[in-house]
């Protein structure tokens, strides 16, 4: 990264999925701000499993809110990935040098990057130009100690600041509850959600659904997010918005004739 901002000078943007008052967030804002300024930037309510959706038949309202003594941040009535669009175009004076989306309350790893609000603010951060990253702890409770995971979220944030990022690439970032045994570079695990409905009948007898399903691992690796996470350690997984399959299209292109 050419032309580093010092620490009095760096600008951090804050986001999440989970709202702008859930632990994590503060959290990662408190490891945010050990290296410049912050802004705190988040949906208003709970935005869990979002993906990289954006509202455009409603109006985005942004509201003022003071966190606690320290953090205080803007609420928007939209989705992650609003709120880092945003930011970017409206609400900063100042446009960030990176952009950290979390702490997310639940794993981010395998498949569930793909569903995750948490990892899409990340990725629109990519998209605009910031070096991004998402951080997720794989405890669901919103109790959890989430020590560990700041300390991941440090380390990487510590690497970005002196090696920069290549364009295009997003760290995601997965840490078991508790201290941090370990921080290994990882692949995304090959997964999917298998059975993942149950059928119900409410009081007035009408049927309805509630998503369940199990994880599924479709392939092996100690490399793997979801592997190394089983082990109690933590993940770090270089991501990136460009679905197209590269390997099929140098295969097939100029062999395949669709005119």
């Amino acid at each position: 990264m050419t032309n580093k901002p010092k620490r009095n000078d760096r600008h951090i943007l804050v986001c999440n999925d989970d709202g702008i008052f859930a632990p994590g967030i503060r959290a990662l804002a408190e490891v945010a701000a050990e290296f410049g300024k912050v802004s705190i930037i988040a949906p208003d309510t709970q935005q869990s499993a979002v993906g990289h959706a954006i509202t455009v038949h409603y109006p985005l309202r942004v509201t003022d809110f003071e966190i606690n003594d320290k953090l205080s941040g803007q609420a928007v009535s939209g989705t992650p990935a609003d709120c880092v669009k945003l930011a970017h175009d409206q609400l900063l004076k100042q446009k960030p040098d990176i952009v950290l989306s979390g702490i997310n309350h639940g794993s981010n790893a395998g498949i569930n990057l793909l569903y995750s609000g948490t990892v899409s603010a990340a990725t629109e951060g990519t998209i605009l130009g910031y070096p991004s990253i998402a951080v997720s702890c794989t405890e669901f409770s919103e109790s959890a100690d989430l020590s560990g995971c700041q300390e991941a979220a440090r380390r990487v944030l510590r690497y970005i600041i002196e090696n920069g990022l290549p364009s295009g690439i997003t760290l995601n970032v997965n840490a078991p509850a508790g201290p941090l045994k370990s921080l290994s570079w990882t692949r995304q695990a090959r997964s999917r959600y298998v059975d993942e409905f149950e059928g119900r009948v409410d009081p007035s007898n009408r049927p309805y659904f509630w998503t369940t399903g199990t994880l599924e691992v479709l392939e092996e690796g100690d490399d793997l997010d979801l592997n190394v996470l089983k082990k109690g350690r933590g993940s770090v997984t270089p991501i990136q918005y460009d679905l197209t399959a590269n390997d099929f299209f140098r295969k097939i292109n100029g062999k395949i004739d669709l005119e």
